[in-house]
């Protein structure tokens, strides 16, 4: 077995993708609040500071900061994607299972990032909050529902109009 290996920061911050194995699926925003109630599952084992959030059809972006003396990302992950593929089967939606009977619903790895410095934050932050409207799903960031951008909104973080013009957002990130 090939060992992938990850950076881990005790209390660090890091940025996520984790993607469903068909992306063509929207089990994501279709089952929103199983997605929702899988979070909060593995919140309670195992408690993080959501940064900032956005879930699209077929992946979803976060940035994370974990407690201090704290590193395990995956295991909190592993909770998130087992509870939900449990809750989607239990909905009646048809996942089969792997040679490992494990439910095939995930891509097999997410991909991580370690924050480094304020800017490296600031820019992944920025990104996941636009990537929305980088995907073609609205046209707006304020229009996408499935985002912490309303959150940051109300605490004062960005204006309602934040990403409506194109000079505002620094660039492009090659992640999906």
């Amino acid at each position: 077995m090939v060992m992938y290996r990850r950076n881990r920061v005790e209390g660090g911050t890091y940025f996520f993708t984790v993607a469903l194995q068909d992306r063509k699926r929207a089990y994501l925003v279709d089952h929103i609040d199983d997605l929702r109630k899988s979070v909060r599952y593995a919140l309670r084992k195992q408690p993080l500071h959501i940064d900032a959030w956005v879930v699209l059809p077929e992946h979803m972006h976060a940035l994370w900061t974990l407690p201090p003396g704290d590193d395990d990302y995956s295991g909190r992950w592993k909770n998130i994607k087992g509870r939900f593929s449990h809750l989607l089967v239990a909905a009646g939606e048809p996942i089969r299972k792997n040679a490992r009977n494990e439910y095939d619903l995930w891509q097999g790895r997410f991909w991580e990032h370690t924050i480094r410095d304020d800017a490296d934050y600031a820019h992944h932050f920025d990104y996941i909050h636009y990537n929305p409207v980088k995907h073609g799903w609205v046209t707006s960031v304020r229009d996408w529902p499935y985002s912490s951008f309303h959150r940051c909104v109300k605490s004062g973080l960005y204006p309602l109009t934040w990403g409506e013009n194109a000079q505002e957002f620094p660039g492009e990130y090659g992640e999906s």
